[in-house]
Formats: C-alpha cells, sequence, structure tokens
C-alpha cells in the first residue's frame, strides 16, 4: 500500500511540476471528414459509376408502374393475355432486383473500402501534427467534455488530410 501511495506522489509531483507537459490538441472530426476533399472524390466517382444502374433502375420502376396501371384498367383480359402481362412483370422485376442488389453490394464495398484509406488518412494527419506540435494527445472535439479554443487543430488537421496523396 505504501509503494502504492508513494508511486502516486512521485506521479502527481512531476505531472504538476511540469518535467512533460507537452499538451494535447482537439480535432472535430466530423468537420474534418465533412470538409475532405478525397471523400467528395470518392462519393462523385461512385455516383458516376453507378449513373448507368441508376438511370437502368428508373426506367425498369417506371415500366413496372406502368404494367400494374395496365393490368388495373385491363378488366376484359383473356386468361392467356393476364398469364403474360404477369409473366412479363416478373420478368421485369426480377431484372429491377438483381440491378439493385448489385448497386447496392458496389456501395457497401465502396463505403468500406473508402472508410479503411479515410481512417489511415486521419490517422497519419493526427501523427504528423502530434509530432509537428510536440503534443502528447490528440483529442476528438466530440469525446471532450471541455477544452480551451486554442488547442482546436481542426482547420490544420483538414489541410493535412486534403494533402494526403
Amino acid at each position: 500500500m505504501k509503494k502504492i501511495i508513494c508511486s502516486m506522489a512521485v506521479a502527481v509531483s512531476a505531472l504538476s511540476s511540469g518535467a512533460h507537459a507537452a499538451g494535447y490538441g482537439v480535432v472535430d472530426l466530423e468537420k474534418v471528414v465533412e470538409s475532405s476533399s478525397f471523400l467528395k472524390q470518392q462519393n462523385a466517382a461512385l455516383q458516376q459509376s453507378l449513373k448507368p444502374q441508376s438511370t437502368k433502375l428508373e426506367q425498369l420502376g417506371k415500366e413496372l408502374e406502368a404494367m400494374q396501371q395496365k393490368a388495373q384498367q385491363s378488366t376484359s383480359l383473356s386468361e392467356a393475355d393476364k398469364q403474360k402481362m404477369s409473366a412479363q412483370y416478373q420478368s421485369k422485376m426480377k431484372e429491377f432486383n438483381t440491378i439493385q442488389q448489385s448497386v447496392q453490394t458496389t456501395v457497401q464495398s465502396s463505403i468500406q473500402s473508402t472508410n479503411k484509406l479515410m481512417d489511415g488518412r486521419i490517422k497519419q494527419a493526427a501523427e504528423q501534427l502530434r509530432k509537428e506540435n510536440t503534443l502528447d494527445f490528440i483529442l476528438n472535439k466530440n469525446s471532450a467534455l471541455a477544452y480551451d479554443a486554442k488547442y482546436d487543430l481542426t482547420d490544420k488537421m483538414i489541410q493535412k488530410v486534403n494533402a494526403i496523396k
């Protein structure tokens, strides 16, 4: 017990003497992410790559809706015509679902890949800032209960993240 108390006293005296008071920084990660040119480029590229599939989904959606309306309005169809319309509808619906699933898979894969890359960029930029400013650590602004605004490094972090190639 005495050893623990002595150890704590030594630690407190070292901290209070300023022997190692490099400090801390605070970063608004949400703002960093929102301001990331990398994420904006990734999102634009994803949207561009999915444009043909999105257009096809819109077209199929309109066709399916038109087929439904036609079926509801046509009350005097023969059984063969009804089956033919049903088969066409099922075929279009299957195509719609296949494309939609492909888009979802592509989006999920892209999000995972982008998040992994962005996480690496943020960590690299944070480490650079920490070293440049001789800080002990950098906190997420949203995790800190209170801090002095002079320790906010958000703008510098945005510049660093955007500079990483």
